[in-house]
């Protein structure tokens, strides 16, 4: 496996491109806005003006969209990946989307001798630049296998989850493990804020211990900053907590954290969609204190 087909070249994909290149492999890509992929194209991607011709001629095709109408619209609309691509070719899904939209896709490439894999991603665009993604993948245990190298070029923590749609319903885990972390690091900071602490201080004695977390790490100093610039959009982990809303509720799974924490984003509005998530801090801010003179103290 050496040519490999790349589409959605964006906060995430950029990172995962320059890595796979990084490890030799010959990167051929797709963008909407090509104006948006010249770094990458100058460092050695080459550029297609159409999804077709960038697939025709690869060993795999790997798509990192934002929402599942995108991850639709390349697998399944006008020009799209599964007319075009030849028998045995590899299709890596690694967008966050619907566990049922991974099984259809699945389904569309058996019946055509195409290889199908589910692999979403945790670790943000950080692990996306360092190459130390998380992948959880669904689909064959032999088709995971064959890929485990191509993993291995964006990820460190590989793991094969199981068959068709199993690497989106443990995406969608894990983004219900952030939905209460993120919160909670907001009302932490909220509560120490109104008792006169000093928020810096505060996240420095109590990041490492039992209480500490990623989220905390990450953007608990970028939230007392009002540093909002996105590691992952408001847009797109609305569109993940909605997921996980809509496939508990097909089981009978009531999860009240979740549902509380995506009314809070909702609350925020659409402004918000381009912030990254640690700009949950603005309900809070709102809700409970005023910021600016927290921040005098």
């Amino acid at each position: 496996m050496e040519r490999i087909a790349f589409i959605g070249v964006g906060i995430m994909g950029t990172g995962m491109v320059r890595n796979l290149m990084k490890a030799g492999y010959e990167l051929h890509i797709f963008a909407r806005r090509p104006e948006k992929v010249e770094a990458i194209v100058s460092e050695g991607a080459i550029l297609h003006s159409s999804i077709s011709e960038c697939v025709s001629s690869v060993d795999a095709v790997i798509t990192m969209v934002g929402f599942p109408a995108d991850v639709e619209e390349v697998y399944f609309g006008n020009g799209n990946i599964l007319d075009s691509a030849r028998e045995g070719l590899f299709l890596i899904d690694m967008t966050t989307t619907s566990p049922k939209l991974a099984k259809r896709i699945y389904v569309a490439g058996k019946e055509k001798n195409i290889h199908v894999l589910d692999a979403p991603v945790t670790g943000g665009d950080i692990g996306a630049k360092n190459g130390t993604l998380s992948i959880l993948v669904g689909g064959e245990k032999n088709d995971y296998d064959k890929c485990h190298a191509l993993f291995e070029a964006m990820g460190t923590n590989i793991n094969y989850m199981g068959p068709a749609g199993a690497g989106q319903h443990a995406k969608l885990g894990n983004q219900i493990l952030i939905t209460g972390t993120i919160a909670s690091v907001c009302e932490a900071l909220t509560y120490v804020g109104k008792e006169g602490l000093n928020l810096d201080t505060f996240i420095n004695a109590v990041e490492n211990g039992a209480a500490g977390s990623n989220q905390l790490k990450a953007l608990g100093k970028k939230m007392i900053v009002a540093d909002y610039a996105p590691g992952f959009f408001i847009k797109h982990f609305i569109k993940d907590m909605k997921l996980a809303v809509e496939e508990a509720k097909e089981v009978g799974c009531n999860l009240d954290v979740l549902e509380s924490v995506l009314s809070k984003y909702l609350e925020l509005g659409s402004d918000y969609g381009d912030l990254g998530t640690q700009a949950l801090i603005d309900y809070y801010k709102k809700k409970n204190l005023d910021w600016e003179e927290l921040l005098e103290r």
